[in-house]
């Protein structure tokens, strides 16, 4: 299954893209997971990565938890903690 993911903020500058279609494999089912399997696709992927408990995550445009299915997901959308002021 191919989903398109959405890069944020600071996830977004240190990937050095957007967003892009992926084809995710087939032990893939959760959002955790994902983020897992995005930490091998480089350097880049790895450092944002490297601690996955700070990235939020929203699953078509819906707020999700790191153990959420991703299901027949359409985009999935990655970012750091919302900081106010």
């Amino acid at each position: 299954m191919s989903v398109r993911i959405v890069y944020f903020a600071w996830v977004r500058e240190r990937i050095g893209k957007g967003s892009e279609e992926i084809e995710l494999p087939e032990g893939v089912k959760t959002v955790g997971e994902l983020i897992a399997h995005l930490a091998t696709l480089g350097e880049e992927y790895a450092a944002v990565f490297e601690v996955p408990k700070v990235i939020r995550a929203a699953i078509d445009e819906e707020h999700a938890d790191h153990d959420e299915l991703i299901g027949n997901a359409r985009e999935i959308a990655l970012f750091p903690p919302m900081t106010g002021g």
